[in-house]
């Protein structure tokens, strides 16, 4: 089983100067923080796009190639690419290129987001929101397994018979996995195209999504896809550190960040009690110490057989030092406790 860690460049608000953190600070600690992963061991980075003022990152593709060239083996992939706004031929392209200079290592999640800004931002309508996505996923997938592309569709101008430059290192191929947030039709989708699976697990019980992967494996093999070829994937939010009081404490940041991104969604304020079950063993944060996160890790394993763990590490902007310790013990102890 691979084990990532994933990022979205959360911003931390100060209340004294009502201002966000300086993006261009988050973004190097970013890429500090990927050369620790790469150096203990962390196999696969994921960088989330956003368009919104309290994330630093609005163009994965970008940090990535940074983060490429101050490493040597971990995966460099999006999570996720906000494919219904971005234009295929561009995302395959600029992937292929990571690719490239990372000598391999690039990977795409494709996802329809959990945020909708980059709809207005690039001039799409919601109204298309379905279409939109199931479209560009065609012809990015057909970009990735033809060099010379004809399709057509009804929201994109048609291509015949043109040429994609430069290819990927593995024929021309990259590495594309489907995020999904837990709805049937889209885990069929990637199940019947034979995708790889991620499956954001971010509330309520791990246990509950059982069925929603279990009718992957059904349908990824009815449709007569390889089962050695099939992987599945779960990213959640984690953090470790085996001081007490330092667990104790992100609350603070966890809350500030769920409660920013409540307030315009309705949800109540975010409570300690919330935080305390989610910890739990039946829970979805992966927060805690290294036995504590390392056993909750091997329990999804041995009710989803996952093949990757990917541990969403930066929520509510924790300090750089904390952030650092926590990929360290992740990288070096997690790890080593994993069945």
């Amino acid at each position: 089983m691979e084990l990532g860690i994933g990022m979205f460049g959360d911003l931390a608000f100060d209340q004294t100067t009502g201002k966000y953190k300086d993006a261009g600070i988050k973004i190097r600690e970013i890429l500090e923080q990927v050369k620790l992963m790469d150096e203990v061991g962390i196999d696969v980075f994921a960088m989330g796009e956003h368009h919104r003022p309290d994330y630093a990152v609005s163009s994965p593709e970008i940090v990535l190639a940074a983060a490429a060239s101050i490493t040597k083996n971990i995966k460099l992939a999006s999570g996720v690419t906000v494919l219904s706004s971005s234009e295929p031929v561009k995302v395959y392209e600029d992937f292929a290129t990571l690719d490239l200079i990372s000598d391999g290592r690039a990977e795409v999640f494709v996802g329809r987001g959990s945020f909708i800004e980059s709809f207005p931002l690039y001039g799409y309508s919601l109204n298309d929101y379905e279409q939109l996505f199931d479209e560009k996923l065609e012809l990015l997938l057909k970009i990735n397994s033809e060099e010379n592309v004809s399709w057509s569709g009804k929201l994109r101008a048609p291509m015949q018979n043109q040429t994609v430059y430069p290819r990927a290192k593995n024929n021309g191929k990259l590495p594309i996995w489907r995020a999904v947030g837990g709805t049937p039709q889209s885990v069929l989708s990637a199940a019947k195209l034979g995708m790889p699976l991620v499956v954001a697990i971010i509330g309520g019980m791990p246990i509950q999504f059982k069925n929603l992967i279990e009718f992957y494996k059904q349908e990824y093999l009815k449709a007569g896809h390889d089962e050695s070829e099939m992987q599945i994937a779960i990213h959640s939010h984690t953090f470790v550190s085996d001081e007490k009081e330092v667990v104790d404490g992100y609350f603070y940041n966890y809350k500030s960040q769920m409660d920013r991104i409540g307030s315009s969604r309705g949800w109540a304020p975010y409570t300690k009690m919330q935080y305390e079950g989610g910890r739990g063993k039946d829970g979805a944060l992966f927060i805690g110490n290294v036995n504590e996160v390392a056993d909750k890790i091997n329990y999804m394993k041995e009710i989803f057989g996952i093949t990757r763990f990917i541990g969403h590490m930066d929520v509510g902007d924790p300090a750089h030092d904390v952030m650092m310790k926590s990929i360290e013990l992740f990288g070096e102890q997690v790890k080593t406790l994993l069945n």
